[in-house]
């Protein structure tokens, strides 16, 4: 580790880093509403998209490639894995810490989808 990391700022932002990336990977994996989409329903519709190009005038070309586009990145994005609890392991390390020196409530935490059995394990309750 260097200098940096062990002063006070320094351990703040690696702190904030860790959090940060745990609350991302939560926003990420939250369910949508609405019906569940699979690589196999988003595979069908770039398949229907194929079809409809071949009669579709320039607009409407435009517009179903760019919806390709889109459900090529949703599938993508589906067959990405993120190794949540790992993310989880190091926020627990970091988060009442980092939370007590940014004045962050149980509350604000619990809003943001951190499930209470993962701030319990933090050391962070309701009266923190």
């Amino acid at each position: 580790m260097d200098n940096n990391a062990k002063s006070p700022r320094g351990l703040a932002r690696r702190q904030g880093t860790i959090v940060n990336k745990y609350l991302e990977a939560l926003e990420s994996n939250k369910p949508k509403r609405g019906r569940k989409r699979t690589p196999e329903s988003i595979q069908a519709r770039i398949a229907a998209i194929e079809l409809e190009l071949l009669g579709a005038n320039a607009l409407k070309k435009l517009k179903l490639i760019q919806e390709r586009l889109d459900r090529e990145a949703d599938l993508a994005k589906l067959e990405e894995t993120v190794d949540i609890s790992a993310l989880e392991a190091g926020f627990v390390d970091v988060a009442a810490e980092y939370g007590t020196s940014q004045g962050i409530s149980y509350a604000a935490w619990k809003e943001m989808g951190v499930e209470p059995a993962v701030l319990k394990a933090a050391g962070i309750s309701r009266s923190s």
